[in-house]
């Protein structure tokens, strides 16, 4: 699960505008102990204000400060289209930053903040270097409009809140795949009896020859659907068969094909512990879903030597078809 709140990193390739200040004083613009810069549009002078460590929910505007011309807007980065960003709030990352900023607002109070382009790319973006168009020496304006804050206590709280649904979610796919898979049984008359992994293997077509090998690159044709019947991927729907290492697929698959031989056709019933399990995949498997695959097997070979694997390298796990939709 992700975590509620995650550092804000603005892109550092979109096209900045430079901007440069013409005195160290800016109009209508008050300036604080720190050197930060600002000015309240709505402020509650005697509201409770956010403390380090805190998580603050707010949305943004920030421009080059002498060309007024926007170089990011929250409301284009934020993750669920609210415009509203999240994160911690750590300790300045330089005097007059927009930490700074943060800790002198009320919930609900807007302002904006004049700071240092270098110190805000170099000191809290932690950049190499300024972004294109950016001059040394040069100012920023951030708009800012501060929503909400939330204790370590809070987000604690909700974080548990969050753990505790997405369990009782996954509880909620596992019993309807489990209810699903008996019902598809029933209506499908299917009576083969399952391998001790829990795969029911049906061969429809007898193939000739050797088994493939679960190191072997074999070469086939499928498609694959969950048991209400909707489709989620198929080779023979694109025209191209996929080839792949079997032993680089859901467990289902490995298992599955190496009971073929080239030319035969079966139809495998994979339960979800040898597919995706609780995660899925994407927007097309959901948690806990059996998997129903029709496969041909076309032809299969001997895999070419692999070189040796980097320290601290993972094997990725992907059904048939690799580079799909899963």
């Amino acid at each position: 699960m992700k975590k509620i709140f995650t550092l804000i990193s603005l892109s550092s390739s979109l096209i900045w505008l430079s901007s440069c200040s013409k005195g160290s004083a800016f109009e209508g613009y008050a300036k604080a102990d720190n050197g930060l810069y600002y000015k309240f549009y709505k402020h509650d002078e005697n509201g409770e204000k956010p403390k380090i460590g805190y998580g603050v929910a707010f949305k943004f505007v920030i421009k080059t400060q002498a060309k007024d011309s926007v170089i990011v807007d929250s409301k284009n980065v934020s993750q669920d289209g609210t415009g509203i960003t999240k994160f911690l709030l750590q300790k300045s990352s330089f005097q007059g930053s927009l930490e700074d900023g943060l800790l002198m607002m009320a919930k609900n109070d807007s302002a904006s903040f004049i700071i240092s382009a270098d110190s805000f790319y170099f000191k809290t973006q932690n950049l190499k270097e300024l972004p294109k168009g950016i001059a040394p020496g040069s100012y920023l304006n951030a708009t800012i409009v501060l929503k909400d804050f939330f204790s370590q206590k809070q987000i604690e709280e909700m974080q548990a809140k969050q753990m505790e649904e997405q369990r009782v979610k996954m509880k909620e796919f596992e019993a309807k795949d489990s209810v699903d898979f008996a019902k598809y049984l029933s209506e499908n008359k299917i009576k083969t009896k399952a391998n001790p992994s829990g795969l029911i293997y049906i061969e429809t077509k007898k193939g000739d020859g050797k088994h493939p090998s679960a190191t072997d690159v074999v070469k086939v044709h499928y498609t694959g659907t969950l048991m209400d019947g909707k489709k989620f991927d198929s080779s023979v729907d694109r025209g191209q068969p996929a080839e792949f290492p079997l032993n680089q697929v859901i467990a289902g698959w490995t298992e599955g094909i190496q009971l073929m031989s080239k030319g035969g056709k079966a139809k495998l019933i994979i339960p979800s512990k040898l597919g995706y399990g609780p995660q899925g995949m994407g927007q097309t498997i959901p948690p806990f879903s059996t998997l129903i695959f029709e496969v041909e097997l076309l032809d299969f070979k001997p895999a070419p030597p692999q070189p040796a694997a980097q320290p601290g390298a993972q094997q990725q796990q992907h059904s048939a078809g690799d580079g799909h939709n899963h």
